[in-house]
């Protein structure tokens, strides 16, 4: 079966327990500082971004993201997007530092996908309209979220996004970072993993190939510190 059409890596999601140390994870693991991003005033988060486009994950980008402080939480109860509100999840920020926890992937049938993950018995749940400003204009994007902000199969179904106008990564310099290759693994069915196929993914049975079976996603990069291999937490 093949690859749904659009279906492609849109981002992977660095979480961070401050922006500042995101910052300086990257710089530690990776070897270069990320470049601007920016702050989402519907979930009250702030990120920094870089390139790691390559021929293969066309348009595809780094995203370091953690709670600002400094902005107001989101409205009507809803939950951050990327579990970012889980105690848990913030304990191990603070303890072991910033983590890949999740990827994003952009479609341009976001209602066909919508309901493939739901035929799947996955909670997706609905889109959302999301935007922020940037120098080179308003970037504006169509999300899927769901109101308890949890990821799914511990963050390797992905969160989808369709893009509304320019892609971020259009106006990125390249960071010296390129994503070589992203397995999926987690507790997939068949059909799921199906699904998730897309240019440059690996998706494996939980527990097979490199990535022990507690291992949602394992993200390789080749970085100016050589290659660098990056997991979800055990």
């Amino acid at each position: 079966m093949s690859a749904a059409p659009g279906l492609a890596v849109d981002h992977l999601v660095v979480a961070a327990h401050t922006l500042a140390q995101g910052v300086q994870w990257c710089k530690t693991t990776l070897g270069v500082t990320p470049g601007p991003g920016g702050e989402h005033p519907l979930m009250g988060t702030h990120n920094r971004l870089l390139s790691v486009a390559t021929d293969t994950f066309a348009l595809a980008y780094f995203e370091i993201i953690a709670i600002n402080p400094a902005a107001p939480g989101p409205r009507d109860n809803r939950k951050r997007w990327f579990g970012l509100d889980d105690p848990q999840l913030q304990q191990r920020l603070a303890e072991q530092g910033p983590q890949l926890v999740h990827w994003v992937a952009r479609t341009g049938s976001m209602a066909f996908h919508r309901w493939r993950l739901i035929e799947l018995g996955y909670r997706p749940g609905q889109p959302v309209a999301a935007s922020r400003p940037t120098p080179q204009g308003l970037l504006q994007w169509k999300i899927l979220l769901r109101p308890d902000g949890m990821l799914m199969a511990q963050g390797a179904v992905p969160t989808l996004i369709e893009w509304q106008g320019p892609h971020p990564v259009q106006s990125m310099p390249a960071s010296g970072v390129t994503l070589s290759g992203l397995q999926v693994a987690g507790r997939l069915s068949p059909a799921a993993r199906r699904m998730l196929q897309a240019p440059g993914v690996e998706t494996v049975e939980s527990g097979s190939g490199s990535s022990p079976s507690a291992l949602a996603l394992t993200a390789t990069l080749q970085t100016p510190l050589g290659p660098r291999q990056l997991c979800t937490a055990v």
